[in-house]
């Protein structure tokens, strides 16, 4: 995985999206072992107290878990991350309706907009 930072914004909370992504998304499926956090870290080129403190806030949140000697595995709680699924996407869409509104498009437009580019794409074309 490639990994991004802003400087804008703590490295932490940009760990714990990219990996709250990565589960939701099914790159890290339910009940399966996360990497160790140095592993991790090294991947993301981060200090490993700084990827430390973003899995803890996952742990915080129930999205993964410890066992003592085997590491951290992902929650095999489908509900859950089918719940944070859909809070990421509904964020998104929220931005997306207000990014639209700003260059004068109101939600029925918008959505009309929507329908428009998936018709064309499914017909193989462009808008």
């Amino acid at each position: 995985m490639t990994w991004h930072f802003d400087n804008d914004r703590p490295i932490y909370t940009q760990l714990l999206e990219q990996i709250l992504f990565l589960i939701v998304s099914g790159q890290y499926p339910p009940g399966s072992k996360l990497p160790s956090v140095r592993d991790l870290a090294s991947e993301a080129s981060v200090n490993p107290n700084t990827m430390q403190r973003a899995l803890t806030e996952l742990e915080r949140s129930g999205l993964i878990y410890s066992q003592r000697t085997s590491g951290r595995f992902v929650t095999e709680d489908r509900a859950m991350i089918q719940k944070m699924k859909d809070t990421i996407g509904k964020d998104k869409i929220l931005t997306l309706f207000k990014d639209m509104e700003q260059l004068g498009y109101d939600q029925d437009q918008t959505i009309s907009l929507i329908h428009k580019i998936i018709d064309s794409e499914k017909a193989g074309g462009n808008v």
